[in-house]
């Protein structure tokens, strides 16, 4: 057991999986010399440029070399450098991998991994800062995570990569090395679609993921000490499949339902969040289903000032707490 940022968690998890399965490599832009954000650093030592493999400014390429080299009994991990970027290969992604599996009435399948960074805050601007999980978790055939701490990362990674079908796995950019908590040295897995409840709480339940698990997790903290309020924090971990008997569990014990994502709010992952709940839970609810979001504008702005006005933080988040609770 050590303390281990997210970025070297993920790290631990593609050696673990390429020492375990010959058959795993990582292929995508500079991942050779470790890429952008020093998530694939010595792999090329290690296992050779066969299997940490350098690829052109290609997303479309990148995962179309990955669709085939696993249908060939390969299991690749691609990394797209950032999420703003994966857009040229939304049509692999989406028309190919994703429906392998049903359109040859189960004779194939696509084991690939997509990683990528994604999420604002590091003052990136508008190409570097998106947050895609919603355009992905509508399609089904894809599993969508969104990771934002080193434990669950190692986890899941581990989990993404030995899936049988494409995995979409989001690493949020700021969270590469916000903070360090314990990662177990030996092998472990998290199931894909399980929900961890990080906060136990009575009064509200707050439903998040990504980077605003930790948010959320601070802002929980501060209005408790200071009103009382106690807040279940949800963290979901997948969106897709997502953990809906975990939420409605909470939200039908607690009455009330925050929901806090970093996505512009209009069509965000969190309204379908938000639309379950009303649906299968509304006669305990004694409080409007609540969202915070980014509002509906490109993110995000290459001004440091602005994107701290747009983006959710633990100061906003609490004061969307107070208001809820005040119902």
């Amino acid at each position: 057991m050590a303390e281990k940022t997210m970025v070297e968690a993920v790290r631990d998890a593609l050696c673990d999986e390429m020492r375990r399965d010959e058959r795993v490599f990582v292929l995508g832009e500079d991942v050779g010399g470790g890429g952008v954000f020093r998530a694939t650093d010595g792999l090329r030592d290690e296992f050779g440029e066969d299997r940490c493999m350098d690829t052109p400014l290609a997303e479309a390429a990148i995962v179309g070399a990955a669709i085939g080299a696993s249908i060939n009994g390969l299991l690749p991990v691609a990394e797209i450098q950032f999420a703003d970027f994966i857009h040229p290969a939304f049509d692999q992604i989406v028309s190919e991998a994703a429906r392998l599996h049903y359109r040859s009435n189960g004779a194939w399948s696509c084991p690939i991994t997509v990683r990528t960074p994604y999420g604002a805050g590091i003052h990136g601007g508008p190409y570097h800062s998106q947050s895609i999980e919603a355009f992905y978790a509508h399609v089904p055939g894809l599993k969508v995570i969104c990771v934002a701490s080193p434990y669950d990362a190692k986890g899941l990674l581990k989990s993404a990569i030995r899936d049988p079908n494409p995995v979409m796995f989001l690493e949020h950019k700021k969270a590469y090395r916000l903070f360090r908590e314990e990662v177990p040295d030996e092998d472990y897995t998290i199931p894909i679609g399980v929900a961890a409840t990080k906060r136990e709480g009575n009064d509200m339940t707050l439903v998040t993921y990504g980077l605003m698990t930790r948010y959320s997790l601070e802002a929980a903290d501060v209005v408790e000490g200071d009103d009382g309020t106690s807040v279940e924090v949800i963290d979901l971990r997948t969106v897709s499949p997502w953990d809906k008997e975990c939420v409605l569990e909470s939200v039908r014990k607690t009455g009330k339902a925050l929901i806090v994502y970093e996505d512009n709010i209009s069509g965000g992952f969190g309204a379908e969040v938000a639309a379950t709940i009303a649906q299968d839970a509304f006669e305990f609810l004694d409080g409007p289903v609540t969202r915070i979001a980014s509002p509906d504008v490109p993110l995000a702005p290459y001004s440091s000032v602005l994107e701290e006005q747009i983006l959710p933080n633990p100061e906003k988040i609490a004061d969307g707490i107070r208001k809820l609770a005040a119902f």
